[in-house]
Parts: structure tokens; C-alpha cells; sequence
């Protein structure tokens, strides 16, 4: 168990093991999915998964060049174990959001949210909006 944690120590390196599970995203897409992450600390992260081998970099013949982060096949096999903790933490806020909505505060002051989405079924639910 220490070593699968581990792997996954450190702020933010489950959050991006997550956006990278339905396959490669390019810098700006990992930036786009995770707000509130500074561009320093995403590099560093990035940069600790691949040495770790959790992702790897690959480096597209584009001009300008672009780079593209992908899941390794020991990334993959750590995407059980994150879905379990994404289920779990959907169930926490589903029970908080009903506790506080049984105290009489409305779902939408209860800050209620759905369970979280991979990143592309977000997209797809943002330009279904846009329609």
C-alpha cells in the first residue's frame, strides 16, 4: 500500500492522473482542468510523474512544437484506486449537501455538486450549454 501511495503523493498528482485517464492532454488542457493550479507547480508535477513513470512526455513534430502527457501503463493500473477515491468523495459531498439541506439550506447554498466528471465529459456538457 505505501508504494501505490507514494505514487500518488504530493498536491495535485491525483487530480492530474485523473484528467490524463481518458488519454493525452496537452499542457494547456491539464491548465484548463485544473484551474487553480499554477503553471510552476503543474511543470513540477508533470515532471515528478515521469521520472516516477506514472506519464510519459511526448514531444509532437508540430510547428511550433507541441508537447502532449500521457498515461504510462503503471499510470493506468493506479486509475482504480483513484475512480474508488472520485466515488467516495462524491458520496461525501452528496451526504454533506443533504445534511445541510435537512438543517433547511437549499441545495444550491449547500454548494451541491454532481459526481465529478472526466474532463472530456465536461467539455462535451459545456458545449452542449453553448448550443
Amino acid at each position: 500500500m505505501s508504494k501505490c501511495m507514494a505514487l500518488l503523493s504530493g498536491l495535485w498528482t491525483p487530480e492530474l492522473v485523473w484528467c490524463l485517464s481518458n488519454g493525452p492532454r496537452r499542457f494547456s488542457e491539464l491548465r484548463r482542468d485544473n484551474p487553480t493550479i499554477t503553471a510552476k507547480v503543474l511543470t513540477g508535477r508533470l515532471r515528478d510523474l515521469e521520472a516516477r513513470g506514472v506519464l510519459e512526455r511526448n514531444v509532437l513534430a508540430t510547428s511550433p512544437p507541441s508537447v502532449e502527457y500521457a498515461l504510462t501503463s503503471l499510470g493506468r493500473e493506479l486509475l482504480p484506486a483513484i475512480t474508488s477515491i472520485v466515488e467516495v468523495g462524491s458520496r461525501l459531498l452528496l451526504r454533506e449537501a443533504s445534511g445541510k439541506a435537512s438543517e433547511g439550506v437549499q441545495p444550491e447554498q449547500a454548494n451541491m455538486r454532481t459526481a465529478p466528471k472526466r474532463p472530456s465529459q465536461q467539455r462535451t456538457d459545456l458545449d452542449a450549454q453553448m448550443e
